[in-house]
């Protein structure tokens, strides 16, 4: 018997499942809303110089506030006093005189700034005055967080298929919550960087390891629906963000506010080991523990008592015991392959959709509808995948989403740019199209990868994912050479992740593979759920 019989005799989508889909879906909430945290709480507030230890010398008399801020700090173009420069002394003719004020000399500001708060109350900008010269260290946070994020996939991917997926999943859940929570208390920027950083490192074992615990616990018929219902989780807290930010104002506080669903997984802390990986692992006797639960909790529990825990050691080979490493996903060829090709995908997958994510403009909306809305795009693009995913397979969803999205790319290119609207739309498609991607690899290459490498094989791709995110706000920048650099690099880099794609095996309706053996072709063959899966001979 193979596991695949066994978990489709106990109900393959049961109360245990869905129990377990859950408790995941709480936690994965989380994720987006760190993810793009940055753009609230990194935010910058319009500023000028301060000035009032000149009002306190009583050098203004009695002027108004306008007048005071026309005789210290120059005019910006638009009419607003000038952000980082005032005048070296206060320039009182102005008041009777309209001449232009660029010629008058200027100074950069003496005594600190003063924030408009109408639309923060606080932001990393105002609370470390992170503005003017210090302006750049706002993006840096963004970076330094997913430089956490790289290195904590890497992390997980590892430890999670040494030690387990449960206990793994819980040191996610705490640390992530512990570093997330410390970093509000920060007294200096390096310190909220240093705790930022470890707060990508740890929060991100949370999407690493429940994602693959989803898909080992369901039968082949029910894989798609786990994936695209935890991915749903980003889209919910995508759109959720610009509500928890639009309500809260103040930095330290939206930042528990986002953090707090971490403490709701850890009370109702109820997720099971991963049988595979246990059964992989040759830990028959607590495999059969976990079983028995899932069977008694889907009323299968005839079944499971027909089984012992020595017939579940039949399953794992002695392969199945060793501890692996990375290392392994280079050392036979056909697994080296298909690094190669899903770690390519990611990389390219995950540049094209911040890229996307971070050029659209031409809404017309304030920031916080902006962030409803891309999160609102997700929906109806998960939901299409979700669809093809069945009908046309993992591959040419994969291969097609990209080419669409590269194509949407390349259209956007020969837009001008005065054409907003259309520009816009065509940009909003591209993002549905790359968020399809982005999806559908999640669940492929949670199918491509043998079980007792499965987190390993994940914890790579997520890092040259995450990789890839990390160089998307590098890849805009280079628009300053030409108006078009940074459309062309994100097109082509679309493109090839389709071409990529098609050298993939389709994974629709077959086993899991479990060991090395199972995908260099001398194990279980990847057959389809109507033949069942067969032992090669």
């Amino acid at each position: 018997m193979k596991f695949e019989d066994l978990i489709t005799e106990i109900n393959g989508f049961g109360r245990f499942q869905k129990m377990i889909l859950c408790i995941s879906f709480v936690g994965r909430f989380t994720l987006p809303c760190h993810f793009l945290l940055s753009n609230f709480i990194a935010a910058i507030p319009s500023h000028h110089c301060d000035i009032s230890s000149l009002d306190a010398e009583g050098i203004f008399g009695n002027l108004s506030r306008e007048q005071k801020l026309t005789v210290s700090i120059p005019a910006q173009d638009d009419g607003t006093p000038a952000s980082c420069h005032m005048f070296s002394y206060p320039q009182f003719h102005l008041l009777t005189n309209s001449s232009s004020s660029s010629e008058l000399p200027v100074v950069q500001c003496q005594n600190g700034w003063e924030y408009d708060n109408s639309t923060f109350i606080s932001t990393l900008a105002t609370q470390w005055d992170l503005v003017c010269d210090k302006k750049g260290l706002n993006k840096a946070v963004t970076t330094i967080f997913f430089v956490g994020v790289m290195f904590g996939a890497a992390f997980f991917g590892g430890t999670s298929d040494r030690f387990g997926r449960k206990p793994m999943l819980l040191v996610s859940y705490i640390s992530g919550m512990a570093f997330t929570l410390a970093s509000i208390f920060s007294t200096s920027f390096i310190m909220f960087a240093v705790l930022r950083f470890f707060s990508g490192f740890t929060i991100t074992g949370i999407v690493i390891v429940s994602v693959v615990l989803n898909v080992e616990w369901v039968d082949i018929q029910h894989r798609r629906l786990v994936c695209i219902t935890g991915s749903m989780a980003w889209a919910v807290g995508s759109t959720s963000l610009s509500l928890f930010a639009f309500c809260i104002r103040d930095w330290r506080w939206l930042t528990v506010a986002v953090t707090s669903p971490l403490l709701l997984s850890t009370v109702l802390w109820w997720v099971p080991e991963s049988a595979r990986w246990l059964i992989a692992n040759g830990r028959a006797e607590k495999a059969h523990y976990y079983l028995h639960k899932c069977a008694v909790m889907n009323r299968k529990e005839e079944v499971i008592s027909r089984i012992k825990p020595e017939a579940l050691s039949i399953i794992a080979s002695d392969e199945g015991k060793k501890n692996y490493s990375y290392l392994d996903l280079v050392r036979t060829p056909k697994l080296r392959r298909l690094a190669l090709l899903t770690g390519t995908i990611w990389f390219c997958v995950a540049t094209m959709t911040y890229g996307i994510s971070l050029n659209i403009t031409g809404f017309g909306l304030n920031m916080y509808l902006t962030q409803f809305v891309y999160g609102a795009i997700e929906v109806p693009s998960k939901l299409i995948v979700y669809y093809l995913l069945e009908k046309i397979g993992r591959r040419k969803t994969e291969a097609g989403a990209q080419l669409l999205a590269g194509i949407s790319l390349m259209i956007n290119i020969f837009i001008p740019k005065d054409q907003w609207v259309g520009r816009t739309v065509v940009a909003v498609l591209g993002k549905g199209f790359a968020v399809a991607a982005f999806c559908t690899i999640v669940l492929y290459s949670s199918e491509l990868y043998p079980t007792v490498l499965r987190q390993n094989g994940m914890g790579y791709n997520s890092f040259l994912g995450r990789l890839g995110v990390c160089l998307a706000p590098l890849v805009l920048l280079l628009d300053s050479f030409w108006g078009h650099f940074s459309q062309t690099i994100l097109c082509s880099v679309a493109l090839i992740a389709s071409v990529v794609a098609w050298q993939l095996p389709e994974t629709r309706d077959r086993c899991l593979p479990e060991t090395i053996e199972d995908v260099e072709g001398t194990g279980v063959l990847f057959r389809s759920q109507k033949s069942k899966c067969t032992q090669k001979t």
